[in-house]
């Protein structure tokens, strides 16, 4: 059941200092046992946030986290990279959402993602196999693994099933880099971070600078150290580092002028208002979870409430809401610790109930 949301008038006084969101994640994330960072905001820029503990255990306990505190953002890179230059494409008539791929890219010609769509990839009902296992099937040559994915039998038809799978975005990036004439790193800092002043957001590895305000992850048995400034995603780890289902680090100051921007999108955008609208819609035509285009809505809310999600796997999180107007964030470094994410869970959602209802 929804909680109803709280007014505009009000959002401002939840979110100052030592008010009811920062009590909230401060509880949160004793309950969770990591740091935490969060931010709400409309369009006209933030409107209050915090940051809570520490960013890990050794050495990291003596570090706090804070808004220029770099996070592995994971998953959130579908969001943050990968779906602006999708957006940039299809604005410019280059990227059909509806066509079989098979029809107008050559490189899928004749094998089984033939037949999906562009949609369905960013929907996530495009039916490809829903693990990776890239190093076991295909080797660690990345021309070979893009290969491997285009040419992977389907798990199920297009268009049936909901079924999250990091395929899609690496299918994504083979498409978006050939068209965009670049990899997605130089796409997606010309296109989305550049022009939003998002000065910290980049692909890892990250050098000593950066890498020292940067909230570690998990402890890499080969590297016999927790991975900081290198990205955790295994799969992103083999593509080089830059892929577009995970691999980009940004601050919550950077994400917070992204979110912003998404809610009055600047003139001149290349893939501005129309792309935005099309993707904070439902995609999924009733099948369940409901998703638009990259993004989920937000669990225990319906579409028709217009609350957006996407997670990352290391801890990190935003939400947005066109119909009311308003964003949020909140970034922890969870994996740092274990993968149990319940705890985490239950935060996210307080968080969302309190911001969005």
């Amino acid at each position: 059941m929804s909680h109803r949301a709280p007014g505009a008038d009000r959002l401002p006084d939840l979110a100052v200092p030592g008010g009811e969101l920062d009590r909230l994640v401060g509880e949160g994330a004793r309950t969770v046992g990591a740091g935490a960072v969060w931010a709400v905001g409309d369009a006209d820029g933030t409107l209050g946030g915090g940051s809570h503990g520490v960013l890990g255990q050794g050495r990291y306990a003596r570090l706090r986290p804070g808004p220029d505190t770099l996070y592995d953002l994971a998953s959130l890179t579908k969001v943050v990279a990968l779906w602006p230059c999708a957006g940039v494409l299809w604005q410019s008539g280059r990227l059909p959402l509806d066509e079989p791929l098979g029809r107008w890219w050559r490189p899928a010609d004749g094998h089984p993602s033939a037949v999906v769509t562009v949609r369905q990839l960013l929907a996530h009902t495009a039916g490809m196999l829903p693990y990776t296992r890239f190093e076991q099937l295909y080797g660690r040559d990345l021309a070979a693994i893009r290969s491997g994915v285009v040419a992977a039998p389907l798990h199920r038809p297009p268009g049936t099933a909901v079924e999250y799978t990091d395929r899609a975005a690496v299918l994504l990036t083979h498409l978006v880099e050939d068209l965009g004439g670049g990899p997605l790193d130089e796409l997606a800092a010309r296109w989305a971070w550049r022009p939003f002043g998002m000065t910290d957001t980049r692909y890892g590895p990250l050098g000593a600078a950066l890498a020292a305000r940067t909230a570690p992850t998990e402890h890499e048995e080969r590297a016999g150290a927790h991975l900081c400034g290198v990205v955790h995603d295994p799969s992103a780890r083999l593509l080089g580092g830059v892929s577009g289902n995970a691999g980009a680090f940004a601050t919550a100051r950077d994400l917070a002028r992204f979110l912003t921007a998404l809610l009055d999108p600047p003139p001149g955008l290349p893939w501005g208002a129309p792309w935005i609208e099309e993707s904070l819609r439902e995609q999924t035509g009733g099948l369940a979870p409901a998703r638009g285009l990259s993004w989920l809505y937000a669990p225990g809310t319906e579409p028709a409430e217009g609350t957006l999600v996407h997670y990352g796997f290391t801890g990190t999180g935003f939400w947005i809401s066109r119909r009311l107007g308003r964003w949020a964030l909140l970034l922890t470094n969870k994996v740092h610790y274990d993968r149990d994410i319940r705890r985490l869970t239950e935060l996210r959602n307080a968080f969302r109930r309190a911001v969005f209802g």
